[in-house]
């Protein structure tokens, strides 16, 4: 039996917590952990990040709009991949309801190491990512991860590692994390925190299913505590005030 995406919901003054499935939490390729020492509801810090166009950012830029933020690394073979693919299905039912300018997608690495502006570039396009990556300075990403209780946990690989394919060299570690998404609401506050493996119906885009190892092969093929797109729309309504139609995108 496959369990639903843990759900956090911060409604106004009064936190609705639904779904309490804290035994399934899980990182990518790394032991148990859970999102912790996250309180809802509370204003994200503003802290300096850049794109991948080598751009400052700051979450104050979106002031205004619903952001959805994804904690990732581009190298990532086990998860990753598909919470892209189901950024490309919210990405394409967003813009076929006319409220692309209203929802702010964010994939945020936990690798900065590696991920570099350029690097975010070459996965943008490779996966075809319409929506803004991030990076920073190991401390400003480890505060940013830190308010929301996003655990990180560098393993090395026992050589030879896997073929990176930027590089093309192969891997020498990897980064475990949280498989979380965040919803930040218009006013900047965090608002509600949907976590678990996103279920594309067991179909990926051919350049994203290559970079998958067999274990994501195998989450791929049965995701620990599914979150579908659908689920992820319906959060973005509740911020927005009105339902997303998805088109099937789930």
């Amino acid at each position: 039996m496959h369990l639903s995406g843990s759900r956090f919901i911060a409604a106004g003054a009064v936190t609705l917590f639904v779904a309490l499935m804290l035994a399934g939490w899980w990182l990518t390729r790394a032991p148990v952990l859970a999102v912790t020492g996250t309180q809802l509801n509370q204003p994200v810090p503003d802290i300096p990040l850049t794109d991948q166009d080598g751009q400052p950012f700051r979450l104050s830029d979106l002031r205004g709009k619903v952001v959805v933020v994804y904690p990732f690394l581009t190298d990532c073979r086990e998860i990753c991949p598909m919470t892209t693919a189901a950024f490309i299905k919210m990405a394409r039912a967003l813009d076929a309801a006319g409220l692309r300018n209203e929802v702010a997608l964010l994939e945020v690495t936990v690798d900065p190491e590696r991920d570099t502006p350029e690097r975010l570039h070459a996965y943008a396009e490779l996966s075809s990512a319409s929506w803004t990556m991030l990076t920073g300075s190991p401390k400003n990403l480890g505060r940013f991860w830190a308010f929301f209780g996003v655990s990180t946990e560098r393993t090395a690989i026992e050589s030879p590692g896997p073929i990176d394919w930027y590089t093309h060299e192969p891997a020498t570690y990897d980064v475990g994390h949280t498989p979380a998404l965040m919803f930040i609401d218009a006013q900047g506050n965090e608002r509600i925190v949907l976590v678990g493996t996103a279920d594309v119906g067991r179909q990926l885009p051919s350049q994203l299913e290559a970079m998958l190892s067999d274990q994501g092969r195998q989450n791929l093929a049965a995701p620990q505590q599914p979150w579908t797109v659908e689920q992820a729309l319906d959060d973005v309504g509740v911020l927005l005030g009105r339902p997303i139609p998805t088109n099937g995108n789930s």
